[in-house]
Parts: C-alpha cells; structure tokens; sequence
C-alpha cells in the first residue's frame, strides 16, 4: 500500500471512530473499535480477541489525537 492511500485510510478511521463518541470518549476503545472492523470486518463481539494491526491502530490513535 503507497503512503498516500495509507494515509488517506488512516484519516478516514480517525474520522470514522469518533461515531463511537456516543457510548464512550475513549479515543484508544473507538480507535480500537474501527481498526477491528477494518481488519475483520466487523464489529468486536464481547468475547472477540482476534488481533489488529498494532501499527494501523498506533497510527488511526495519532492521527485522532492531531484531529482532537
């Protein structure tokens, strides 16, 4: 993946987690939260312990913080 669409998918998921500020402020949960459904497709179930992608959460988590 080039820098640019990397880039353009690390907004829109800093973007997209804020539409979990409804049921919590966490900036690191709602990161978390889009990242998984990126990845897997979904939304994590209770007992959902597939991983993410450490370094596309790391990044959506910095990019969120800058939007903030």
């Amino acid at each position: 993946m080039n820098n640019e669409v990397r880039e353009a998918l690390v907004l829109r998921l800093a973007q997209e987690s804020r539409d979990f500020e409804g049921t919590s402020k966490d900036p690191e949960r709602n990161c978390w939260l889009v990242v998984h459904r990126h990845a897997h497709g979904v939304l994590p179930s209770e007992y959902d312990i597939r991983d993410v992608p450490e370094d596309l959460y790391l990044e959506v988590l910095a990019r969120r913080r800058e939007l903030s």
